[in-house]
């Protein structure tokens, strides 16, 4: 019998799994999907905890609860992989060994990799909220603060999810205002990118919303040292941003585990073909979700698109057959804007967000780059279709892998 391993059991690694037992015959195909944690977290949910909008409850599930009959759970730390001799060399001295392998290990915060960022405010006045425990500790913080100097901060570029942190500071001017203090709270948003966003067109739209809420933005800022002592960031021209709270995305890296087996580039991203999903280096090595190197959103929705289209090209690989090309780095996501509003971008490799209506052209009911309570309602609907339909493979009705175009502005 042959071996399908899939590394990781988060969203790109469970979306396999499931996809995988429905298209594969399970006497002829033995698929295994390893992973170190027993938990399973909705990401997405990080950006809600520190607002008391969703609890620990609401993120937290078991792994297992979503690895479907017929494919094995391995609860197992991975020490390294061979892709020359297709195996896998678990940490208590195991190894297995594979036909086909899918990596989908995610990435990870790297607060280390800035001089001062784990320092000794980390999670005192300095937090993340893209981990679990970061988002945690900073809720319990606000619970009680009193207000000052509130920076929202971007390390580097690429970041999970790269509208998060403007919705942090969207979120954060609602939640103060519904706590009577937004008149005691200065809220600067900092980023290594010129402008709000990596797109022209969002950059435009948001700009606008950080300015009606009166946000200050501090752009092309490359951090160089988080001061502890001072309380402030600093930058390699030496410019500096004072803050009393500081809740900054750290360097955000791949799994040390491809560092370890060679797949890794700087950043422990693998290389990966952008249309494909194939590895650039190795035939039987695919790659989904934060894991890889292509130029597209490390977001849930984009591990969702290339889910569907991976699954396809290892049918494909295994019938011997060419791979398509069809994964376009499609991308939707919703931007929480505050006060019960959210704006809906999407978008892909060649088109930046536009105007226009989704998922049905000229009808909607969604708005593409208008702020409105539709969009918001679509954003908290999101955990439901997660647990229910996302992570199971279900497909999403209406919801092409690939952007369309019908229904949109293009200029």
């Amino acid at each position: 019998m042959k071996k399908i391993v899939i590394l990781g059991a988060g969203t790109a690694g469970t979306m396999m799994a499931n996809h995988l037992k429905h298209e594969l015959k399970h006497d002829e195909w033995d698929i295994t999907i390893i992973d170190e944690s027993k938990e399973h977290h909705y990401q997405p949910g990080y950006l809600f905890l520190p607002f008391d909008i969703y609890s620990p409850e609401d993120i937290i599930k078991s792994i297992t609860e979503f690895i479907p009959k017929g494919v094995h759970f391995m609860n197992k730390r991975i020490e390294k992989v061979e892709p020359t001799s297709n195996t896998i060399e678990l940490t208590d001295g195991d190894t297995i060994t594979y036909d086909i392998l899918i990596i989908a290990t995610g990435a990870k915060i790297a607060p280390e990799e800035t001089e001062g960022m784990k320092g000794a405010e980390w999670h005192q006045s300095v937090f993340d909220f893209y981990s679990f425990e970061g988002a945690l500790a900073l809720r319990n913080k606000l619970r009680n603060w009193k207000g000052g100097r509130l920076v929202v901060h971007i390390t580097e570029m690429p970041i999970k999810c790269p509208v998060a942190p403007l919705e942090f500071a969207f979120l954060a001017d609602s939640y103060f205002k519904h706590k009577n203090m937004r008149d005691k709270v200065d809220i600067t948003f900092v980023t290594p990118l010129s402008g709000a966003f990596t797109k022209p067109k969002s950059t435009e739209a948001l700009q606008h919303l950080l300015d009606e809420k009166h946000i200050a933005i501090v752009p092309d800022f490359a951090v160089q040292e988080v001061d502890n002592t001072n309380k402030k960031i600093i930058d390699y021209s030496g410019k500096e941003v004072p803050f009393d709270l500081l809740v900054t995305v750290p360097t955000n890296k791949g799994d040390e585990l491809m560092a370890r087996s060679g797949l890794g580039d700087d950043l422990n991203y693998v290389p990966t073909n952008r249309a494909t999903l194939q590895s650039k280096n190795y035939a039987n090595i695919f790659v989904i979700g934060d894991a890889s190197n292509v130029p597209a959103s490390k977001a849930g929705s984009v591990a969702h698109f290339e889910a569907e289209i991976l699954t396809e090209n290892i049918l494909h690989y295994i019938k011997g057959e060419p791979l398509k090309e069809e994964f376009d780095g499609h991308a939707n996501c919703f931007i929480e804007t505050g006060n019960g509003k959210a704006l809906l971008i999407d978008f892909n490799y060649t088109h930046e967000p536009v105007e226009g209506s989704f998922p049905f052209p000229g009808v909607g009911p969604l708005r593409l780059l208008k702020e409105n309570r539709m969009n918001h309602m679509g954003k908290l609907a999101f955990k439901w279709i997660y647990w229910n339909m996302l992570l199971k493979g279900t497909h999403i009705p209406f919801v092409s892998a690939t952007m369309q175009e019908a229904g949109k502005h293009f200029d």
